[in-house]
């Protein structure tokens, strides 16, 4: 699945590995333990968290000592800085967009003008 949305506290992998690597040293650990994706995920999810907390907590600073439109400004700031992941239907049709150019199916008689249109009478939320 080709991922549209990311966070932009995601930290790259080389970076995570670092950081695994660090720990290990300053406690002495065995290579062992745990997995790499875990690692990852974990990373990602703490990275994610922080940044979310000093998001929230600067705009709640603009809305109180930035006047009238302080509030309408935090709301677009907000929704640049943390926009909602695509849809489900969003993510199908790029889906199928991406298989029919990478296999060439019309090239090759098939027809996915069905699955496409049952695909677009989906409501767009998640």
């Amino acid at each position: 699945m080709t991922q549209d949305y990311r966070h932009p506290a995601t930290p790259p992998p080389e970076l995570v590995q670092q950081w695994d690597r660090e720990w290990r040293e300053q406690q002495n650990a065995p290579v062992i333990g745990w997995s790499a994706n875990l690692l990852a995920y974990v990373a990602t999810r703490a990275a994610q968290w922080g940044a979310d907390q000093e998001l929230e907590a600067c705009l709640r600073l603009v809305e109180i000592d930035g006047g009238e439109d302080a509030y309408d400004f935090a709301r677009y700031i907000r929704a640049a800085r943390r926009p909602k992941p695509p849809s489900l239907k969003r993510v199908a049709l790029l889906q199928l967009d991406t298989l029919n150019a990478d296999l060439g199916l019309e090239d090759k008689g098939v027809d996915l003008s069905q699955i496409r249109r049952a695909l677009e009478q989906l409501p767009d939320n998640k």
